[in-house]
């Protein structure tokens, strides 16, 4: 399994406790709040169409996401003022790193991030800091179901996908952002059962490190995850197996 969706497993394992569930909740409204300002139907507004698709992968009860839809939509009376946001930096031994969240206190959440930063022996950075070392991209998951290489590279061409990885487990295809909803419906249609559609950003160059230091920087990713405004953490770590098993061992 390679990087981005093994670490999405193991963030899975550890946030199976109902707190951790009900945090990741908390963070899926606000995403879909967010999204709905731009209108509450998911068939005609194609960002919230992946945030709610998102929520139903992690099982967020559909009461908690039509409510969030109506927060965003402004059709409740307790409507959040949230407002997204990106912050840069670099985590322990220089590696680069993204945030993306949501909130309703922005200087909150700086002071938050800087917390974890500093914490980590980094610094939160300035903005185009550390954007341009990486590419947003659309990003498909799926399990692999014994597909052979020649069939997988045979889909991925067929669904208008320009890349693509696999492994023994996991097939994950990467798009243009506007080809992202186009390409999991051609996914859809010729057999693929997607896990994951998002938008994600991937490092250009990423960054191989010792097994501890790697560990070290993960570590400060999860702390950044764990805070209430953070929806996304992308850093420029390359992943090996070694990371992984460590990883896992510590989920466990």
């Amino acid at each position: 399994m390679s990087g981005h969706s093994h670490w999405a497993t193991i963030k899975r394992k550890k946030g199976a406790n109902d707190a951790k569930r009900g945090a990741v909740f908390t963070r899926m409204g606000r995403e879909i709040a967010v999204a709905a300002r731009e209108g509450a139907d998911p068939d005609s507004n194609y960002k919230l169409r992946l945030v709610v698709d998102k929520a139903r992968a992690q099982g967020m009860p559909k009461d908690n996401i039509e409510r969030a839809v109506r927060r965003g939509a402004g059709l409740d009376k307790d409507a959040a003022a949230f407002e997204e946001g990106v912050f840069e930096g670099y985590g322990p031994h220089g590696v680069a790193m993204v945030v993306k969240v949501v909130t309703d206190n922005r200087n909150r959440t700086i002071s938050d991030l800087r917390r974890i930063f500093t914490r980590a022996g980094g610094n939160l950075g300035e903005n185009g800091s550390v954007a341009w070392q990486f590419d947003t991209l659309g990003y498909i998951s799926a399990p692999r179901e014994g597909r052979d290489d020649d069939k997988i590279f045979e889909m991925a061409i067929e669904a208008g996908a320009e890349n693509y990885e696999a492994d023994a487990e996991v097939i994950e295809f990467y798009t243009q952002p506007a080809d992202l909803h186009t390409v999991s419906k051609n996914l859809q249609a010729v057999g693929i059962k997607p896990e994951n559609v998002e938008l994600i950003m991937k490092p250009k160059n990423p960054v191989s490190l010792e097994p501890k230091d790697a560990v070290t920087v993960m570590n400060c990713v999860e702390g950044l995850e764990d805070l209430e405004d953070v929806q996304n953490v992308y850093s420029a770590l390359e992943l090996s197996d070694e990371v992984m098993k460590q990883l896992e061992a510590q989920a466990a």
